[in-house]
């Protein structure tokens, strides 16, 4: 199951102040590119985690992040 598909906008959200990402992510807008499918949902046992979503930043940067920290614009 994918929360979101490529061609969405999507806001990046960690909330999580020590997160080491949080500084340089949270809050920045983009567009779902591509989604990469991986073996960590076998591992965790959700099947949420099986996917890397690459998003292209409105700056025109990428980053790949998992579902828990995207929200819908």
């Amino acid at each position: 199951m994918r929360r979101f598909s490529t061609g969405d906008k999507v806001r990046i959200d960690i909330p999580d102040e020590s997160d080491p990402d949080h500084e340089r992510l949270h809050d920045l807008c983009g567009t779902v590119v591509e989604v990469i499918s991986d073996d960590v949902g076998a591992v965790t046992g959700d099947e949420r985690e099986g996917y890397l979503f690459r998003v292209k930043l409105d700056d025109g940067s990428t980053v790949d992040v998992r579902w828990r920290d995207l929200r819908p614009v």
